[in-house]
C-alpha cells in the first residue's frame, strides 16, 4: 500500500516491509494466488498443465495496467472482478476458460492478505529480532547500572537500567512469538468457492503452493484469522510505545539520562536551535498511536452477513495493509533507536543522588537489590536465547 505522501513515507512507511504492502505487491499477491489456483485445478486434473504453465507465465504484476484495475475496482468494489478479465485476455481464448475456475473474488483477496501478511511479516520480525538483540545489550551492559524507578511519573525506589532494558527485551520476544506464531498457524489460504462449499482438495494443494495454513473450513464470514493479525500486531505496537515513551521521559534535558546519539544534525527545530529532539521514539510514537483504532475497525468487521459481507470484508484490506506498514515502520524505526541509544550513567546515579539526599527510605541502592536486579537480567538474556 503506499504511503500517505512521498513526504511521509520515510515516517511511516520505513525500512524493508513497506515495500511488501505495495500496490504492485498486492497485485502481485493476486496474480501468485492465481497461479496456485491453476496449479491446483491442474493436479485435481481439472484443466491442463499447459493451461497452468500459461497462467504462471502471464502472472507478472508489471505487465498489468494499474490504473485500469483501479478503475475496474471502484466499478464493481472488488480488484479482481477486472484482475480477472485481463488475465484471460493475457493468455488468450484457448486458456481463458480456465483462469480462476470455481473461485470467487473473496478467495482470491483473502488469501492475497494472508499471502502479504506472510511476506512483510519477514523483515517486521526481522527488525523486531535486532531490536530485542540491541536491548539485550543494553540490559547485559547495565545489568548493575543504578537509576531512579519511577512511578505514576514520581520517583520511587532504585532500579538499574539493565532491568529497565531487560523488560523492554521480556516485551519484544513476547508480541515477536506470538506474532511468529500467527503467522505459522493463522495465515490460512481461503477456497470456499462462491458459497464457501467447495471440497477442500484446492485448498490443500493451494496452501501446499503457498505456504500458508489449510484451515479445516473456509472461513470467509469467520473472521478469527484476520482479527488474530490486527490483535498481534497491535500488541506489538503496544510494546514499541512502551519503549518509545521511556526514551523520551528519559531524554528530557531535566533528566537526561539516555539520547539517540551523537548526530547533531537530527532532531532539530526550526524555532529553537537549542533542541535535539528524540526523532526515532517520536517516529516510533507516530505510527503507533493509529494502530488501536485500526485493530478495532478489523473487530468491529467480524460482524458479517450471512456467507458474505456486504462492506465489512472490503473494510479490512486497507486496514490490514495499513497495519503492516505502521507497525514494520515503527519495528524499524525501534531497531535504529535501541541500537544507537546512548546511557549516561553518571546522570542517572546524579538524579538517584537527588532522591538520596531528600531522605526517602531506601533510596540508596544496596548490593542486594542490585544483586536482585542482574538475577532478573539473567532470566530475560536467558529467555531471549531460546
Amino acid at each position: 500500500m503506499p504511503s500517505e505522501s512521498d513526504l511521509l513515507g520515510s515516517l511511516y512507511a520505513r525500512g524493508a516491509t513497506a515495500a511488501q504492502v505495495s500496490d504492485e505487491a498486492l497485485l502481485q499477491a493476486m496474480l501468485d494466488v492465481e497461479v496456485a489456483l491453476a496449479r491446483a485445478c491442474a493436479a485435481e486434473q481439472l484443466i491442463t498443465p499447459d493451461a497452468a504453465e500459461a497462467i504462471a507465465v502471464a502472472s507478472v504484476a508489471d505487465r498489468f495496467d494499474a490504473p485500469a484495475l483501479a478503475r475496474e475496482t471502484a466499478k464493481h468494489a472488488t480488484p479482481v472482478v477486472g484482475l480477472v478479465a485481463a488475465l484471460r485476455a493475457a493468455v488468450g481464448e484457448r486458456y481463458a476458460a480456465d483462469v480462476h475456475l470455481g473461485a470467487t473474488s473473496q478467495d482470491i483477496v483473502d488469501t492475497a492478505l494472508m499471502l502479504i501478511a506472510a511476506r512483510a511479516l519477514v523483515p517486521l520480525l526481522g527488525d523486531v529480532h535486532a531490536a530485542a538483540d540491541a536491548a539485550a545489550a543494553l540490559a547485559d551492559a547495565h545489568r548493575r547500572t543504578p537509576m531512579v524507578g519511577r512511578t505514576l511519573l514520581q520517583q520511587a525506589l532504585p532500579i538499574t537500567f539493565g532491568l529497565r532494558a531487560a523488560a523492554w527485551l521480556s516485551g519484544l520476544d513476547a508480541a515477536r512469538g506470538r506474532l511468529k506464531e500467527i503467522r505459522e498457524a493463522e495465515l490460512a489460504v481461503q477456497m470456499g468457492g462462491p458459497v464457501g462449499a467447495r471440497p477442500p482438495a484446492i485448498a490443500h494443494a493451494v496452501a501446499a503452493e503457498l505456504g500458508l495454513a489449510e484451515p479445516a473450513l473456509p472461513w470467509q464470514a469467520i473472521r478469527v484469522r484476520p482479527a488474530a493479525l490486527a490483535a498481534g500486531l497491535g500488541t506489538l505496537a503496544g510494546v514499541l510505545s512502551k519503549i518509545a515513551r521511556d526514551v523520551t521521559l528519559l531524554a528530557q534535558q531535566e533528566v537526561a539520562e539516555a539520547s539517540e546519539g551523537a548526530d547533531r544534525e537530527r532532531g532539530g527545530s526550526t524555532a529553537m536551535a537549542h533542541k535535539h529532539n528524540p526523532v526515532a521514539a517520536v517516529s516510533v510514537l507516530a505510527c503507533t498511536t493509529r494502530v488501536p483504532g485500526l485493530v478495532a475497525s478489523v473487530l468491529a468487521a467480524m460482524e458479517q452477513e450471512h456467507e458474505r459481507a456486504a462492506g465489512a470484508w472490503q473494510a479490512e484490506w486497507g486496514v490490514h495493509l495499513e497495519l503492516l506498514e505502521l507497525v514494520g515502520s515503527a519495528a524499524a524505526w525501534s531497531r535504529e533507536l535501541l541500537e544507537n541509544l546512548v546511557i549516561d550513567p553518571a546522570r542517572m546515579r546524579a538524579n538517584l543522588d537527588l532522591l538520596v539526599a531528600s531522605g526517602a527510605q531506601g533510596a540508596r541502592p544496596t548490593d542486594e537489590q542490585l544483586d536482585a536486579c542482574a538475577t532478573l537480567v539473567d532470566r530475560a538474556l536467558a529467555g531471549h536465547g531460546r
